[in-house]
């Protein structure tokens, strides 16, 4: 026992207080600002691989959005990606980033299912399923559960079955191959139960949406109540956007006070 409390002292909280105002590394592109100059449209439309740029106004998807940075790099008048990490929402609309607008994305309340926050805003346990994916959005969901991010103590956890969970959490474009395994697990969770898509393949099929091999069907029958953006997702963008959707930032500041 003496020997852990020695640990704590010497080493300190190994894990982030508060995930809600943790910075990041300069590195990091999260949330882009576009802001009024005038530059070519077309070239800068023309850009993007995956389709993520629209114009008049000039906006960015950011489900389609790969975070690769080239418009900023050659367009830094135009686009400046931030560190802001907490772009997660519950409507796909709020993923459009338009010019001159520096409104942050968040989860609008209002639209959340009452169910969600009255069954799940204690507890919330989810089955991910890899739809695809490249292993990237998979990785950082673990890291989410590691010791420095510890999404578990906000009681939120991944379970192995699920019959054991109360959603499913996608990433990947969903490729044909698994498609009908993807909705076997969905049937399998009991009601009333959530679908969180993360990453940009997962919300619009990313590099691959054209692809013959793609199926997305499944997100054609069921309502989407979570959009994780991110190529791939931080684990401070997954922790932050499944607290939002399900109320938990008021019991944050009562478990871990800064």
């Amino acid at each position: 026992m003496f020997d852990n409390l020695k640990i704590v002292f010497h080493q300190g909280k190994q894990f982030i207080p508060d995930v809600a105002t943790a910075k990041v590394p300069g590195i990091f592109r999260g949330r882009p600002i576009i802001s009024g100059v005038q530059v070519n449209e077309a070239e800068l439309q023309g850009l993007c691989p995956a389709n993520a740029i629209a114009t008049k106004p000039v906006s960015i998807d950011l489900g389609k959005c790969t975070f690769c940075g080239e418009c900023a790099l050659r367009f830094p008048d135009k686009i400046t990606f931030t560190t802001d990490y907490k772009i997660s929402t519950n409507e796909r609309e709020h993923l459009i980033i338009k010019e001159g607008v520096e409104k942050p994305v968040e989860v609008n309340p209002k639209t959340v299912r009452r169910e969600i926050h009255r069954i799940f805003g204690r507890s919330l346990k989810l089955r991910q399923v890899s739809a695809g994916g490249d292993n990237s959005c998979e990785w950082e969901l673990n890291a989410a559960n590691n010791v420095q991010f510890d999404m578990g103590r906000f009681g939120i956890e991944f379970v192995a079955s699920p019959r054991h969970a109360d959603g499913i959490v996608i990433t990947g474009p969903i490729t044909e191959n698994m498609a009908e395994p993807l909705r076997i697990a969905y049937d399998a969770v009991p009601d009333p139960k959530i679908i969180v898509l993360v990453g940009t393949d997962a919300i619009s099929g990313g590099l691959f949406a054209d692809s013959p091999a793609i199926d997305r069907g499944f997100l054609d029958q069921y309502p989407v109540d979570l959009y994780i953006p991110g190529n791939p997702a931080h684990p401070l963008t997954i922790i932050n956007g499944l607290l939002d959707l399900t109320r938990k930032k008021e019991l944050i500041r009562l478990i871990h006070p800064v």
